[in-house]
């Protein structure tokens, strides 16, 4: 009798388990494949009026991306339930990326004198992802095609993070994101339709931005193609130049002041420019993360901008746009570099390297730790020696109004913890290749804070990552999309219990 009684609670378990409906991942994926099709078809058009030859490598691309996300879309039409399961979130959010990533690296592998397919694959992972490792070299005598694509798919990508922050990630709870779980992170029928109304609000934010990036460009010295490339870069906080001397390139001030600008104002959650617009108030960027991301980098610039200041053969307008540029590149991730900061001394290549941490507000299209998880890390760390002070005290600590309660701690905890152990494991195997020490470390932790430049002699800011063995690069593109994906998502599909 017990024997029947565990086989039947067992098959009851069974059928409650949620079952993977791949048709639904298959027909979302070919979607993702038909929308990056029709962004193929700029960078023909572009080498077609420059009467460059490449634009057929686009047109192909094009035509078979578009025919395998059609066959994808026809097969699997319809064929599914309406509730979206906690298993085909974590697939999804996973596959799109890998998918989106190895079409759009198509381009790279037959424009002319081509890449191979590693390298080819790098460079669409670090754009897709906004990283901006770049393994190119002579950008400055590309065809205008394919330096519009690299911009495009940063462009695509830095989209694809702020969906996935708002809507995924706290859907699926990784990180510490059902911090930020709405209406809009549910489980109901009701998800896709409200989905779609968040996605739409902040896509017309995010092509409203880019716009007023390019104009402001445009205004301060850069022709039209530049700006519209760096406006899409710059947005995405993703690094992506037209130019081998990134923004060392251009020599007026008021470009790099632009920058500097819109490099913080893509660091803040796009939701918030949407309330601000809704509302007709900017109170809605009276936020805890907002005001804690704000604090943080002003006390970074002016103490950087101090220090460097100093120098009898720096003046301080000079620190200023120096440090307020480059700084304001490395904490949002977006990886422009105006000259080799690591020249400023050891005290500059310590500091950029604990700025490759933090990143910037979540919602935002940057990498790095998050300012609300470097917040949260430190309310519970003062709560907890609080309680170690008065074990009897209750203290219950807010963000944003809401109260942090224990899954929320850790998992940020889980978060902090896996990152680094991931910093020093690809440190370790990065090492193995003959790499140096500060290049190893550094290149680990660029790639899975998704930040682009690392320190050191061979990827630093003054070079690229062409000259690395294709190992390492391999082992950088598994960093890149695992930082990306906030390292749960990743790692729960890697799971044996995952696929049960």
């Amino acid at each position: 009798m017990q024997s029947l009684t565990n086989q039947l609670g067992a098959m009851l378990n069974k059928r409650r388990a949620p079952i993977i409906e791949f048709n639904r991942v298959s027909f979302v994926i070919g979607i993702m494949l038909l929308v990056l099709t029709v962004f193929m078809f700029p960078p023909a058009v572009t080498d077609v009026i420059a009467d460059n030859p490449d634009w057929k490598v686009f047109a192909g691309s094009a035509f078979f991306t578009g025919f395998i996300g059609m066959m994808l879309v026809m097969m699997s039409r319809g064929r599914w339930s309406n509730e979206v399961s906690l298993k085909e979130g974590f697939l999804l959010t996973v596959l799109s990326w890998v998918v989106l990533a190895t079409f759009a690296a198509m381009p790279f592998v037959f424009l002319g004198g081509g890449l191979s397919l590693i390298d080819a694959w790098f460079e669409a992972v670090s754009g897709l992802t906004t990283t901006g490792s770049t393994v190119l070299s002579g950008l400055d005598d590309l065809p205008p095609g394919i330096l519009l694509w690299r911009s495009i798919i940063q462009w695509i990508g830095g989209i694809g993070i702020v969906v996935m922050a708002l809507i995924m990630l706290p859907f699926l709870k990784v990180g510490g994101m059902q911090l930020f779980q709405t209406e809009n992170s549910d489980r109901s029928d009701k998800f896709l339709p409200r989905a779609r109304e968040v996605m739409g609000l902040i896509a017309f934010t995010y092509v409203a931005l880019t716009t007023a990036c390019a104009i402001a460009y445009g205004v301060a010295g850069m022709n039209g193609f530049d700006a519209l490339n760096h406006a899409m870069t710059t947005v995405a906080t993703s690094g992506f130049s037209t130019h081998d001397a990134s923004f060392g390139y251009f020599k007026e001030p008021a470009i790099h002041i632009v920058a500097i600008v819109f490099m913080f104002a893509s660091s803040l959650p796009l939701v918030l420019y949407v309330k601000a617009v809704k509302t007709g108030s900017l109170s809605a960027f009276n936020d805890q993360q907002v005001r804690g991301f704000a604090k943080m980098v002003a006390v970074i610039l002016i103490g950087l901008t101090l220090w460097l200041a100093a120098r009898p053969e720096i003046s301080l307008g000079e620190a200023v746009l120096k440090v307020g540029f480059n700084a304001m590149s490395i904490i949002s991730t977006t990886g422009f570099a105006s000259e080799d900061y690591t020249a400023w001394g050891s005290g500059a290549v310590g500091t950029f390297f604990v700025l490759m941490f933090l990143g910037g507000c979540t919602g935002s299209t940057t990498g790095g730790i998050k300012a609300f998880r470097l917040q949260v890390m430190l309310l519970s760390s003062f709560n907890y020696l609080k309680q170690l002070m008065s074990p009897n005290r209750v203290v219950v600590a807010t963000y944003n109004g809401k109260q942090i309660t224990a899954d929320i701690a850790t998992s940020v905890l889980a978060y902090l913890s896996v990152m680094f152990a991931s910093v020093m494991m690809f440190t370790v195997a990065l090492s193995f290749f003959g790499l140096g020490f500060i290049t190893s470390l550094s290149g680990a932790l660029s790639a899975l804070a998704n930040i682009g430049p690392a320190l050191g002699p061979t990827i630093g800011p003054a070079f690229n990552y062409g000259g690395l063995p294709d190992g390492a690069k391999l082992i950088l593109i598994v960093g890149m999309l695992l930082g990306r994906l906030e390292f749960f998502t990743v790692l729960v599909i890697l799971n044996r219990d995952f696929w049960r």
